[in-house]
């Protein structure tokens, strides 16, 4: 928070003064729950995006620039820091906030500007356009085709690809059974830090002192590590929640980070095939309309939409027919949204498995086959096709039922929370 302009006294470093300016800087962000002292290696995305925030404010800045800076929020810390803004904003601070969530744009800003491929493309009043007007406006299309068409497709008879019958980890995972099948998308609700990470982490070999069991077409297999569930028995991919520190290498090009997750299938006798790999990331580009200046500048340099596009393509290098998706729309424009919505689709037509967490109940809805609300680490309910609602998705994750609701699979066993009003809001 204070490492660009450091207390001091007598020329040394004031500590004290330094943790009470971190203490009351995260007051202020409505972060008071960090500790100063805490390492922020340790945290939480959404707790380290707060200290980001909260760095800010202590310069006590004339002019605050936001960009997309709730985008690893939870929904309370984004009430908390809103109402920060509104506050500096009638002390006098102008405010420039870029994001793509038109909720937060209605409820902050006077004025609006839309960019789309770095061209200003319409400025207005707040409130003067619809939501679907200015995601026209961003995308240069209609926004009623932003998600595919859902196929109809009669019930799965065949063993599920993707299967966990009571698994559990610490508190965080709670006896949960699921299954996925080939050219399904399954979605993962609830409020955000509820055990869904957890849950794709536990599928992916990461966590370990896990209890129950996780079957691939329908064997039980044991996940020891990350190596293990991409490998070819398994076909697992994992597209991280933090693109930047767990999806790339930022210093190395777009060659090298789209080429590393499959480097063990273009090589032989410890020989990169080169001519192999280059018509293999030509196809990847082709395949996610990646825009670069080239493939050997640091991947760094692209957009956040690019990079994310970088982070899909290095594991579909992979041909996984297990994909995991841990909130992998977070901060990326319109546009890229909807490529990534069409693209998960074609995937599932194509017979992969895959399991889609999302802290966006619209992408839920548009996107997902079935949905599994989780609340306190448990499945809270299973919604199927037509019942895929905002209401039914935000009474579930609220845990507002009175009733236990069965999950097509599941044992009917309680799950621990149930009788539980609020929702845990640690994060995962």
């Amino acid at each position: 928070i204070v490492i660009s302009d450091p207390p001091k006294r007598f020329g040394m470093i004031d500590r004290k003064a330094q943790r009470r300016i971190a203490e009351e800087a995260l007051a202020r962000a409505g972060a008071a729950d960090i500790h100063p002292l805490a390492l922020v290696k340790d945290l939480p995305l959404s707790r380290r995006q707060m200290v980001e925030i909260a760095k800010a404010l202590a310069r006590k800045p004339r002019i605050l620039i936001l960009d997309e800076a709730t985008s690893a929020l939870t929904a309370a810390d984004v009430a908390k820091i809103f109402g920060v803004l509104k506050r500096l904003r009638s002390e006098g601070l102008a405010l420039l906030y870029i994001s793509h969530r038109m909720n937060e744009i209605a409820e902050l800003a006077d004025q609006c500007t839309v960019f789309r491929n770095g061209r200003n493309v319409a400025s207005y009043a707040a409130g003067s356009k619809s939501d679907n007007e200015v995601v026209e406006l961003m995308i240069g299309r209609e926004y009623s085709h932003i998600f595919p068409p859902k196929p109809v497709r009669a019930p799965a008879t065949a063993a599920p690809v993707l299967e966990a019958r009571k698994l559990s980890w610490t508190d965080r995972l709670d006896n949960i059974s699921l299954s996925v099948g080939a050219g399904e998308v399954v979605g993962l609700g609830g409020l955000d830090g509820q055990g869904q990470r957890e849950l794709l982490l536990a599928f992916f070999g990461v966590l370990r002192g896990l209890s129950g069991q996780i079957l691939i077409d329908g064997k039980p297999v044991a996940i020891a590590s990350p190596a293990k569930a991409r490998g070819d028995r398994i076909g697992m991919a994992l597209i991280p929640e933090d693109r930047k520190t767990e999806g790339l290498m930022l210093p190395m090009t777009v060659r090298e980070n789209l080429s590393f997750a499959a480097l063990d299938r273009l090589s032989r006798a410890g020989i990169i095939d080169r001519a192999a790999e280059q018509r293999l990331i030509d196809d990847m580009v082709a395949l996610l309309a990646i825009k670069t200046a080239g493939l050997d500048i640091p991947v760094g340099a692209l957009s956040g939409g690019n990079q994310q596009k970088v982070v899909i393509a290095k594991w579909l290098m992979r041909q996984p027919r297990i994909i995991l998706l841990n909130d992998p729309t977070r901060g990326i424009d319109v546009a890229t949204k909807q490529e990534l919505y069409q693209l998960m689709r074609k995937l599932a037509d194509q017979g992969a498995a895959i399991l889609f967490y999302s802290t966006d109940y619209d992408e839920l809805i548009g996107c997902c086959d079935r949905v599994l609300v989780l609340y306190d680490g448990a499945v809270k309910r299973e919604l199927v096709g037509a019942e895929i609602t905002e209401r039914a998705l935000i009474a579930s994750a609220l845990n507002i039922h009175g009733e236990e609701m069965p999950v097509r699979g599941m044992a009917k066993t309680p799950a621990r929370g149930m009788a539980k009003t609020p929702a845990r809001g640690a994060d995962a």
